[in-house]
């Protein structure tokens, strides 16, 4: 554990970009697993979109088009991907959607692995797949809140085709052997698609090193761009050889040839988009995203360590459960624990403006990110302290 003389100086490490978010100083944000908190950014380039649209009709989108595929080297910058292997997109249930379209589930090889613990969306992309010859095969937890990486890989075979796996567990903040299914991946020829919703932008990530074939996420979370600006990361050397079955006109390689029936894919990363982008999402992500390639996340893991193991210290200290795991190589951005009412304390937390969020089995979840100070670490658990003392539980 790091001392406090050692510790303060990380915790208050970054909060010069603290300026950037005026919607801090009316509330208690530890929310950011869930919803970063906004840029002031954001409104100036939603504006920007919004007087494209007004002033330009049509030939605005001469700039929006342009900027999916700034927005996606943005992504790109964080990710350590290289260019034009990045395209945007509206949510991760779309981009799993059309990855799962990408392949025939033939026998034998129509395995599709994944752990117990995955966020519920996701699966049931994979559960209907099975319409097509899809096996899903849930690796189970053995603890509820930890997946066993040699459970795991030893449930990936030669009958394996695709591993669609959380890099950090939504529900406990548990940090996956991303590396380890990987490479037990590659051994039988199967594709990882790695979601990185719960650690892209505060936990390093190097999609290239780690070796997934596809990775994905949004910006609505630790990237604090709001909803509608989901990215999807595709090998270089795979992008020409699927042909997404879920597409549109903007997967073509001329979009407005208005050519049909036959679909003709782009060449580049395009033949992921489908059809028209959410234009407007990415200029509210830009501010967000922009402001996290500056700071770096190597920078942001850091301050996290420091804060979420100050928050574990008072989960210790108030006697409450800890479901998120101890070990810094083992744990993202975010602490839940859990107690007898902790919903009700939760609500009453988020109606004072001290957020955060509760989910069913685990209990409480917060998130302090780079623009928190170590001060809002005390407060917020002072005022859970008090609420919780006012339940008569």
């Amino acid at each position: 554990m790091v001392s406090q003389a050692m510790a303060d100086p990380v915790a208050d490490s970054l909060l010069e970009y603290r300026k950037a978010f005026p919607a801090l100083e009316e509330c208690v944000h530890f929310i950011s697993h869930s919803l970063g908190c906004v840029p002031a950014q954001a409104k100036d380039d939603l504006g920007e979109f919004f007087e494209l649209w007004r002033t330009r009709s049509i030939t605005a989108w001469s700039d929006w088009l342009p900027e999916v595929d700034r927005a996606a080297a943005r992504i790109a910058k964080i990710i350590s991907a290289p260019p034009g292997t990045t395209i945007m997109n509206q949510n991760v249930s779309t981009i799993t959607s059309i990855l799962a379209s990408c392949f025939d589930y033939a026998a034998p090889r129509n395995k599709v692995v994944y752990e117990g613990l995955q966020f519920p969306t996701v699966s049931y992309v994979w559960q209907a797949e099975q319409r097509r010859g899809a096996r899903c095969v849930l690796v189970p937890s053995p603890d509820g809140l930890t997946i066993d990486a040699d459970a795991l890989c030893a449930a990936i075979d030669e009958e394996t085709l695709l591993v669609p796996i959380s890099h950090v567990v939504f529900s406990s903040g548990f940090i996956q052997d991303a590396r380890k299914v990987c490479d037990r991946a590659r051994q039988v020829g199967a594709h990882v698609i790695l979601d990185c919703y719960q650690s892209v932008g505060t936990l390093p990530i190097d999609v290239v090193d780690l070796g997934v074939s596809f990775a994905c996420g949004g910006s609505v979370k630790y990237l604090c761009g709001g909803p509608g600006a989901a990215w999807l990361y595709v090998r270089k050397d795979l992008i020409e050889q699927f042909a997404p079955r879920v597409t549109g006109w903007f997967g073509n390689e001329a979009p407005f040839a208005f050519t049909m029936p036959d679909q003709s894919y782009a060449e580049s990363i395009w033949r992921f988009m489908g059809g028209t982008p959410a234009v407007a999402a990415l200029y509210q992500a830009r501010a967000g995203h922009t402001l996290i390639g500056e700071i770096g996340v190597r920078r942001i893991r850091d301050k996290s360590l420091v804060m979420t193991q100050k928050c574990i210290d008072w989960v210790d200290e108030l006697g409450m459960k800890l479901n998120t795991p101890r070990a810094p190589e083992q744990r993202g951005g975010s602490i839940v624990f859990d107690f007898p009412s902790a919903a009700d304390v939760c609500r009453e937390l988020n109606r004072r403006k001290f957020f955060c969020d509760h989910r069913p089995g685990v209990g409480i979840r917060i998130a302090p990110h780079f623009y928190t100070k170590s001060e809002e670490i005390d407060l917020f658990f002072a005022e859970l302290k008090k609420i919780r003392g006012g339940t008569g539980r």
